[in-house]
């Protein structure tokens, strides 16, 4: 809203407004995008899983209002080559802003700490704007949230004032109109209670579990870490044909864990607290019996999540997803609150999920097929 509405006073000739961020952004700006009308551009990650420069130059033309960088970003924890986007924006005069809100309250402990953590913040001339969220590794409760600006030339466009209305001069300088002071008051007190000396600690427990965690899993065959992430977050992938990595997950569950799966690539996804250290080993242990179990068992891979999961990473007509879950959405939050299931006969799904389930499975047999033959076809005529 910001930028938008800063465009519209600076540069009045823009009608449709671009911004361009890193496909692996988070899919809050595409929300945001979408709310505010500003059409969202997506830049080509590298072999890092960073942001590829020569994707954002490209992108960029007289309509772009902002760039956007992550620090890290979510899907596999890397920082996004804010330097070069800064440089790149200061001397095109296009604000950037740096999504911080997963290494905001962290980042800054772990330089202190003597990590190699690359610069982000305003230090850098071309950032113009950051966010960091206090619920993650600031460990407060959710509502405070912080967005800063380099100088109040960008964040004035941020507030709304009417002057005009019956009831007297309205100014606010956020969306909300009416926000609690409870959660601003609990993070000043989480934070007061915390101290740099409780911060420090904190991070110095996460990066230590995290990179036990991190070993363990690239020394389980047929398991890898993506890319060389910068912190507590990151993604791990099955490098083993046989293995869904979904199938995994699944397992996994059955344990007792809670498990986040992520698609493009096909992976785990692990963001490390202080309370980690406490079952890192466990972790480990139930991991490689799970990928073995799977291995072991190759029906799995087509059962359960693992074929919901993959059918929803291997279709290849997404739209269909998107429609879908629209309709999935309309019933859930209609007067009766129904979820969407399927009328049942003979063989027939009974509900949605073994729906996807049949569905998945197929998804995933023709997805091997082509990969088979896709191998012949390069090996008999591609040197």
């Amino acid at each position: 809203k910001t930028y938008r509405d800063r465009a519209r006073k600076e540069k009045p000739w823009i009608r449709n407004p671009e911004i361009i961020a890193p496909e692996s952004v988070h899919v809050a700006l595409n929300k945001g995008c979408e709310y505010f009308d500003v059409k969202l551009r997506l830049a080509k990650l590298d072999g890092n899983y960073q942001v590829d420069m020569k994707s954002v130059k490209k992108l960029m033309n007289r309509n772009t209002i902002a760039v956007l960088g992550s620090a890290p970003q979510y899907p596999h924890g890397v920082i996004d080559p804010i330097y070069e986007l800064s440089e790149l924006c200061y001397d095109k005069k296009i604000p950037l802003h740096v999504d911080a809100c997963l290494g905001g309250f962290l980042l800054p402990w772990l330089v202190k700490l003597g990590h190699d953590i690359p610069a982000f913040d305003f230090k850098l001339r071309g950032v113009t704007s950051i966010s960091a969220d206090l619920h993650k590794y600031g460990y407060t409760t959710k509502g405070a949230s912080l967005l800063l600006y380099r100088s109040m030339d960008y964040m004035k466009y941020q507030f709304f004032i009417f002057e005009n209305w019956p009831g007297g001069i309205f100014a606010s300088p956020a969306m909300p109109g009416t926000k609690s002071g409870g959660p601003i008051a609990a993070a000043w007190a989480t934070i007061q209670s915390m101290g740099e000396e409780g911060y420090l600690k904190n991070a110095k427990i996460i990066m230590e579990t995290t990179k036990k965690l991190q070993d363990g899993i690239n020394r389980i065959p047929g398991l890898k870490i993506i890319s060389t992430p910068h912190m507590s977050v990151f993604a791990f992938i099955s490098t083993d044909n046989d293995v869904s990595i979904y199938a995994v997950a699944d397992q996994m569950q059955k344990r007792g864990w809670h498990i986040d799966r992520q698609q493009f690539p096909e992976c785990i996804h692990a963001m490390v607290t202080p309370n980690h250290v406490k079952s890192a080993d466990l972790y480990l242990s139930d991991l490689a019996d799970c990928f073995q179990l799977v291995k072991e068992n190759p029906g799995l891979n087509q059962s359960g999540q693992a074929a919901t999961y993959g059918l929803m990473a291997n279709i290849p007509f997404r739209g269909m997803i998107k429609k879908t879950v629209w309709k999935m959405m309309q019933q859930m939050y209609s007067a009766e609150g129904k979820s969407l299931e399927l009328e049942s006969s003979g063989e027939a799904p009974k509900n949605y999920d073994e729906f996807l389930q049949k569905l998945g499975g197929q998804a995933i047999n023709i997805k091997k097929q082509l990969g088979s033959v896709k191998e012949n076809f390069v090996s008999r005529f591609i040197k």
